[in-house]
Formats: structure tokens, sequence, C-alpha cells
């Protein structure tokens, strides 16, 4: 990823941003080596995934398709890739909210993401953020993912 990153000063620079589209990152292929990789790491050898030969042969899309889970498990390298929010000590994964993957990402294909801040809220000690993320599928009339991330932000102390 080539891109600098989007910088936001700080949480009530980053509360100022609702609603807002605040970055989209850049390419990224999902070869047929990433699938494998994660397929190895999580144990899901399931044959669409892996199996060049018979994707190529049974599979509706003519080739293995990355794990939704795998394109999900993408998105905080790609977040990063492209926003960046100065002036917190730490960022937590707090959770999602809904998660869905309406169409496949064909090995070898590329993604991208793009990030709306749904809303921020304070908690203890800092703010929660919903973020809603959009994984496109280069020419891809679908997105591969779609998903409300909440992420807990905790500022810098003086």
């Amino acid at each position: 990823m080539d891109a600098t990153p989007r910088i936001i000063d700080g949480l009530e620079a980053l509360a100022a941003c609702v609603g807002q589209e605040l970055a989209c990152s850049d390419w990224q292929t999902v070869d047929q080596s990433r699938i494998d990789a994660f397929a190895n790491a999580t144990g899901d050898h399931q044959w669409i995934h892996v199996d060049v030969e018979r994707a190529r042969l049974e599979s509706p899309y003519g080739m293995p398709i990355a794990h939704g889970y795998l394109t999900l498990s993408m998105l905080p390298a790609l977040i990063a890739s492209c926003l960046r929010i100065d002036g917190i000590a730490m960022a937590v994964n707090y959770g999602l909210d809904r998660v869905r993957f309406p169409a496949p990402v064909p090995a070898g294909r590329r993604i991208r993401v793009r990030v709306v801040l749904a809303s921020i809220e304070p908690v203890t000690g800092g703010m929660q953020a919903a973020w809603d993320a959009t994984v496109e599928i280069e020419g891809g009339e679908r997105p591969a993912c779609v998903a409300r991330m909440l992420a807990r932000y905790y500022p810098t102390t003086p």
C-alpha cells in the first residue's frame, strides 16, 4: 500500500467527522498464497478455497475464492493503510455489530476498503466509534464485505 494515510488529529476532530467517508485504501491483491496461508492458520481447507483444479472444474466461480473471514481479517490493515488517528494512546477492537459477504473474492482479484464513521460516543476513559466498512472488489458489481466495526479509542494523557 503506497498511499499516505489520512490523519485525524485527535478524538475531537474525529467526532466532527460522523457521517463522512474518511478514507479509501489502495487496492490489494488476494492471491492464492494468501488464501492458502489463511486456510493453514484457521484449519479451514474447504476445497472451494484451496483446491485450484477442483474449483476450476466444479465451482460456480471457475476458480478458488477467498474465505469470507479472510476478507474480514484484512480490514484492520487495509484501514490502517489509509487512516490514522493521532492523539490516542491505544485503540481496541471492540467487536462487530453486523457483517455480510455479498460477493466472493476470486483468487487473484484486488480489493480495497472504504470507511465511513457512523457514530462516536463516550465510554469510560475514551470514545467508541462505529465504522461502516465496505470492501470493494476491483471491477465487481457488489462488495465482498460490508461490516459495522466497533473500536474504542483511549487518548494520550498530557
